[in-house]
């Protein structure tokens, strides 16, 4: 294995299921109950299958002969004809009627559809998972006013609970995407090498009921209940595009969700988890990088990128097929699947070890505050007689002179330097009161509460647990 190139998607940071999923076996064992699928419904609707053929196919479907196969298609150039002919050795007295009617798009599609549909499903599970774990660090931390940012400056305060709502927030509109790809993905069938279903029309002499029938059938077997209206030979490429769309989307939040953490991490304020024997820098000992974080950015900026691949592929498909889609498909589909899946376990294992410092927040917090409470002190001035236009222009002044002292790296003086103006009628004592940061969080607690209330119901009965990285 150490002397050819591996995918680090593979080798580094997929999941077992995933890697099953998209392995050759999976892929070709699909094909092979494809084939036995089809076998079934022309036997059952009157074509010369037998069933001792049908269970000759069933009892050797995992007998995989791969250098067979890979001999084979080097000579005649073909995948599916080269399985074809392999599944046709170990199963004899069906060689003659695999694949009957059928054109490779019946398996390589269908198959492909089987796939994803299951892939897409798993990653559903994932998903919730980080849904879940955000629901319950943003309750309880609902009420823990932070500073907030707005072009990463200073702004007005916000809670640690509410920022982590913001990320959850984009994950169950992934989540509804996600839910609307599944529920939409309809089945091919087998429908002949240009769509119009020829072959079996002319098995069936011409009995169209039998050839729906017959796609009705296998579409079931594999828990299909729709099929395309139309199509050319393939199912049409903009299910990939849609697929891959709602993976990019679901990279996206998981780039944003963890920036923020990196931002916020080199303020100390919060951290993704380190272990202990964790090593930050090979020159630096005392780092501490966030590494997850930073990973999940990487690989959520090569998922957006492969979404465009789809997006491609599906505006130049020519009439009813060309051949130009496979081997880029070969590649993005699959990738895309293995990428988001890494991303999604590593989201899993920041959102469930997050670790709140919270002396820091609350420093960074003091040492705003009296900039934050200068709207409040403005009105109480009023309140005491004072002039609003005066009040703020004796604040903007203040305010400089405070942050002059603080890029000298002097303490923030500006409840000193206000208290000594005799506009606004108020001693130290008197501002102090104003410096609760409770009192500038606004609706944040509520507003928590009120989307958990929405959210909870979707991850009622998700298993908690901590994912495990590879590295």
């Amino acid at each position: 294995m150490y002397d050819k190139y591996e995918s680090p998607l593979a080798s580094r940071y997929a999941s077992k299921y995933m890697l099953e999923l998209f392995s050759a076996r999976t892929r070709i064992k699909t094909w092979r109950r494809i084939w036995i699928a089809l076998a079934r419904a022309e036997h059952k609707l009157g074509l010369p299958v037998t069933e001792e053929q049908i269970k000759d196919l069933e009892e050797h479907i995992d007998e995989i002969d791969f250098e067979v196969a890979a001999a084979r298609e080097k000579e005649v150039r073909h995948d599916v004809m080269a399985h074809v002919y392999t599944y046709g050795k170990v199963a004899p007295s069906a060689a003659g009627i695999i694949h009957l009617g059928a054109t490779s798009c019946t398996v390589t599609d269908n198959g492909d559809l089987i796939l994803y549909r299951d892939g897409l499903k798993y990653l559903r599970g994932e998903l919730l998972k980080v849904i879940a774990n955000l629901a319950d660090f943003a309750d309880r931390y609902k009420a823990l006013p932070t500073l907030g940012y707005t072009h990463y400056q200073p702004a007005q305060l916000v809670t640690v609970g509410k920022r982590a709502a913001l990320w959850m927030q984009d994950f169950v509109t992934d989540l509804q995407e996600l839910d609307f790809v599944i529920a939409n993905i309809p089945f091919l069938g087998a429908r002949g090498t240009t769509g119009t279903e020829a072959s079996f029309m002319e098995l069936f002499d011409n009995d169209e009921e039998k050839v729906k029938e017959m796609n009705r059938l296998i579409a079931s077997e594999f828990g299909f209940d729709t099929l395309y209206d139309v199509c050319g030979q393939t199912y049409p490429r903009k299910l990939d595009s849609r697929i891959l769309n709602v993976l990019s989307a679901i990279a996206q939040s998981a780039y944003r969700m963890a920036n923020d953490i990196r931002l916020l991490q080199h303020d100390r304020q919060v951290e993704e988890p380190f272990e202990k024997n964790q090593i930050g820098s090979s020159a630096m000992p005392y780092k501490r990088n966030p590494m997850r974080s930073e990973r999940i950015c990487s690989l959520a900026r090569y998922l957006m990128a492969d979404a465009q691949n789809a997006a491609m592929t599906a505006s130049v498909q020519w009439l009813e097929r060309t051949l130009d889609d496979s081997a880029n498909r070969r590649i993005s589909l699959p990738e895309g699947f293995l990428c988001c899946d890494a991303i999604l376990r590593l989201a899993q294992n920041v959102s469930d070890g997050l670790v709140v410092n919270e002396k820091i927040v609350e420093r960074t917090v003091l040492e705003y505050l009296p900039f934050i409470a200068t709207e409040n002190i403005m009105m109480e001035g009023v309140r005491r007689g004072g002039d609003r236009q005066e009040l703020h222009e004796k604040i903007r002044e203040c305010s400089m002179k405070a942050t002059a002292n603080m890029k000298n790296g002097l303490p923030c003086n500006l409840m000193s330097l206000l208290a000594a103006e005799p506009a606004f009628n108020m001693t130290e004592e008197d501002l102090a009161k104003t410096l609760d940061p409770s009192a500038y969080i606004g609706r944040c607690p509520a507003q928590v509460e009120e989307f958990l209330a929405k959210v909870r119901p979707l991850i009622e009965g998700v298993k908690k647990e901590t994912a495990e990285i590879n590295v």
